[in-house]
């Protein structure tokens, strides 16, 4: 594991002694955790961005639409065999 050296701002060191205490938890691990957080919001605000600009393109909608007619046949074709 690397070692990560940084300065927080005063106020953040203190709640985060504060929340260290009340969890009984290393102030890295709150910050490992917190870290982890961060960037899986980052991941999903990148998606929700990808599918936002893909509604808004027609072709992109269209071979969705195409593929949902696809699956929904694939999902017919299933349950009459079963």
């Amino acid at each position: 594991m690397a070692t990560y050296t940084s300065t927080l701002p005063d106020q953040l060191l203190t709640e985060l002694a504060k929340a260290s205490e009340n969890l009984k938890m290393p102030k890295n691990k709150i910050i490992e955790k917190a870290v982890e957080v961060y960037l899986e919001e980052l991941d999903k605000a990148a998606y929700r961005k990808s599918f936002q600009r893909a509604a808004k393109d027609k072709d992109m909608m269209a071979m969705a639409e195409e593929g949902m007619a696809d699956y929904f046949q694939m999902l017919l074709d299933y349950e009459n065999e079963n």
